[in-house]
């Protein structure tokens, strides 16, 4: 869904019956909606948000069991990287409102944002080694660009989810707003950016992005995300995850 007032565009995930998970239907439409705000010079900035009570719970797990190395290759050069670069990719700057879970490729997604603001009963984690992937949609990178290597590799390698107060310690969310004023608060802080030359808000995003080149770190996560879809680990804990039991991992 797209929402265009007063030089603001909000774009939500429409999929509340699925916490927002993010199937191939979503991830279409939501590229569309990404080309309609990056082709509107009106627009000043973006709010990137979920419908109901959850901001985006993560990918769709289910479609992933039958995936071989090719299929997974190519969908997340078209639907999971590549779609969250396409939103970092946007010449307006974007602001993740996080409502609720963002987990995986929610997280992911958010990363791809400018700036992170939080309700302070959202929950934020990178889970996918669990299920025996990595965070293949910019989720090794960009969380090392946000909040320093150590704090990737903790929240990657255990998979844990944690707060929006730990996560604004750790620097992962910007803004923590109250519940209650969370959409108002929102909106002001796009306004503000909204108010500002957007030339230069334009060329200032460009200067910090290009300071943070990782094409070969973001080439080289998709390739090995890739790869562990022809593990059996991997079908292991996709099955267990839809069976709603523990994995049982073997390393191959």
């Amino acid at each position: 869904m797209l929402d265009v007032s007063n030089r603001i565009a909000t774009l939500t995930v429409n999929n509340p019956d699925k916490r927002n998970v993010m199937d191939q239907e979503t991830r279409t439409a939501l590229r569309e909606r990404l080309d309609e705000t990056d082709a509107n010079d009106d627009i000043r900035a973006v709010i990137l948000r979920g419908k109901g009570d959850s901001y985006i719970a993560g990918g769709d797990i289910g479609a992933f069991t039958d995936f071989d190395r090719v299929d997974a290759l190519e969908y997340l050069t078209n639907y999971g990287q590549g779609l969250y670069n396409d939103v970092a990719d946007l010449t307006k700057p974007a602001i993740a409102a996080i409502d609720g879970y963002a987990f995986g490729g929610g997280l992911e997604v958010s990363l791809a944002c400018d700036l992170r603001v939080a309700t302070p009963d959202a929950m934020v984690g990178l889970p996918e080694v669990g299920l025996g992937i990595l965070p293949g949609g910019g989720g090794t990178q960009r969380l090392a660009h946000v909040a320093g290597a150590g704090v990737a590799k903790d929240l990657i390698f255990t998979g844990r989810a944690v707060d929006a107060e730990e996560a604004a310690d750790l620097g992962i969310v910007n803004r923590i707003y109250d519940e209650g004023s969370f959409d108002d608060s929102v909106r002001e802080l796009a306004e503000t950016i909204a108010a500002n030359a957007p030339l230069a808000i334009r060329l200032a995003k460009e200067s910090i992005n290009r300071g943070l080149d990782d094409e070969v770190g973001l080439d080289f996560e998709r390739i090995a995300c890739a790869f562990l879809f022809g593990t059996a680990d991997q079908r292991e804990g996709a099955e267990a995850f839809l069976e709603k039991r523990d994995p049982t991992f073997e390393g191959r």
